[in-house]
């Protein structure tokens, strides 16, 4: 697995960012600018990925 980011933690570098819940499901995406926070979700355990 690519690496992944909490919400809250800072996003690394510009560039588009997918949501995933706890099991693996697409949560939607965002635009991110460097050392913006992620997001809150709605659901525990959830995680950001980068885009290709």
């Amino acid at each position: 697995m690519s690496q992944s980011w909490k919400p809250g933690e800072v996003a690394p570098e510009s560039g588009n960012y997918n949501a995933y819940d706890a099991q693996g499901h697409n949560g939607g995406s965002c635009y991110l600018e460097k050392g913006q926070r992620f997001p809150a979700t709605q659901h525990s355990g959830s995680y950001y990925t980068k885009a290709d």
